[in-house]
């Protein structure tokens, strides 16, 4: 979730600080700072001196492989006739958890159907 908050956040402004992500998310500060530290250790964040947020090449691919993830599946469970709330909600469940193949089978029926 937090490598989709960034990449969102990082389409809108160039820079992105931790309490943006907090604000955008409705985490607390020291949340956010964990998570930061782990997605640095990862290799998928780096904060400049001062303390803005940049996805690194490798965080980049894995958001936006997420955040598509997140608006393909809201927009099928839209399509079935789940209300948006809901519908953001599941998706961001399942994203996380689908495998590759699933995903672009539910893809390819989408683009079938004009759906996508």
């Amino acid at each position: 979730m937090y490598l989709e908050t960034i990449y969102i956040l990082s389409q809108k402004s160039s820079a992105v600080r931790g309490v943006d992500v907090g604000d955008y998310m409705g985490f607390s500060k020291p949340s956010v700072s964990r998570a930061v530290g782990l997605l640095k250790k990862d290799g998928l964040v780096i904060t400049d001196a001062d303390g803005f947020i940049k996805l690194t090449d490798a965080g980049l691919q894995r958001a936006q492989r997420i955040y598509e993830r997140h608006t393909v599946l809201t927009r099928l469970f839209c399509g079935l006739g789940v209300d948006e709330e809901t519908a953001a909600e599941d998706a961001c469940r399942i994203e996380h958890y689908i495998s590759d193949k699933t995903f672009d089978a539910i893809k390819e029926h989408m683009r079938k159907y004009g759906r996508l």
